[in-house]
């Protein structure tokens, strides 16, 4: 458990204001959910009074004191995971994330998640929501993430996400030739007929997917996918939506399709390839402390690797 001990002169932006959004401008490094559970715990004085109504107006310039707890936001298991760590400071930690690896801890996954490999490599994420986390993969696609190693790192990132400042490109090899790139622009929710699949409803979150076609094959597609919003399985529910699922997609595929007198050894790496042909290569923010833009690129893990060799060997088309 922490202490935090906060104290400066409330700033306003008008005449007047509530007290939350006055103490999220005075006090940036924590975000307004949090400073609202504090107020309302009674960690917040104003002129020396306790205030506990986040409603309550203020006009700039008051003395204001936070003492407050920092109680651990998760009850994970700490779990030696190896992590490939590409880049760590202070602040972040970026990581290339294997296929076939739960990011948080669920039900039919309390142990061998990211979030257990992330609390044995650094226990004080114990402090952080969601153990630092600011954005997910799903369990089979690979690629990179970053974690917010401090509360104030992980407000920044979680502001950046929401203003589309981090770029996050993604490679997919789908189904069919497509001919150039395109954005789809649908919105996505709960599939009404399965709720466990998320899909494209009329009632849905608004959500925008870019893609540029960076191979073509006979019967497959390789794109570069940029995405602008991050619903749940963006990606995987926009091409298939689109009708050119992304190969080996278990949930929003169709199965195996095998081209036209392809070889023996392409029918056996698409048939061995139990999951979706989605790797997330390039991720670019900008940094928390220095304010300066950063990016990383890994490359595709060897299963994927593997799977576009075989292609490779079947013989590519010019992108024109």
């Amino acid at each position: 458990m922490d202490q935090i001990d906060l104290t400066g002169k409330l700033i306003v932006e008008k005449a007047s204001e509530r007290l939350d959004q006055a103490l999220a401008r005075t006090f940036p490094d924590y975000s307004r959910s949090r400073l609202q559970q504090w107020i309302k715990a009674g960690y917040v004085q104003i002129a020396e009074k306790i205030v506990t109504d986040n409603r309550q107006k203020v006009y700039g310039g008051e003395a204001v004191a936070i003492n407050a707890h920092m109680q651990s936001e998760v009850h994970w298991r700490a779990q030696k995971i190896p992590l490939d760590i590409v880049f760590e400071d202070e602040e972040i930690l970026v990581i290339n994330k294997p296929a076939d690896l739960v990011v948080h801890p669920a039900a039919g996954n309390y142990d061998g998640t990211l979030v257990n490999g992330l609390l044995h490599y650094l226990p004080e994420l114990e402090s952080i929501p969601r153990a630092g986390v600011v954005h997910r993969l799903d369990k089979d696609t690979s690629g990179l993430m970053v974690v917010a190693k401090t509360l104030s790192a992980q407000n920044w990132l979680v502001n950046e996400l929401k203003s589309h400042s981090v770029e996050r490109q993604y490679e997919c090899l789908v189904y069919g030739h497509i001919i150039a790139g395109a954005t789809i622009d649908q919105p996505i929710g709960r599939n009404p007929r399965n709720r466990l699949q998320m899909a494209v409803v009329a009632n849905g979150k608004a959500s925008v997917t870019h893609f540029r076609v960076a191979e073509k094959f006979i019967d497959f597609s390789l794109l570069d996918v940029f995405l602008e919003t991050g619903r749940t399985h963006q990606i995987r529910v926009h091409m298939s939506y689109n009708k050119h699922p992304i190969v080996g997609d278990p949930v929003y595929g169709k199965g195996v399709r095998l081209p036209k007198g392809c070889s023996d050894a392409l029918k056996d790496a698409l048939h061995s390839f139990k999951r979706q042909a989605l790797h997330a290569k390039r991720l670019s923010l900008v940094h928390p402390s220095s304010k300066k833009s950063i990016q990383w690129q890994v490359e595709r893990p060897h299963d994927f690797q593997h799977l576009m060799d075989i292609l490779h060997q079947e013989g590519s088309q010019d992108v024109g």
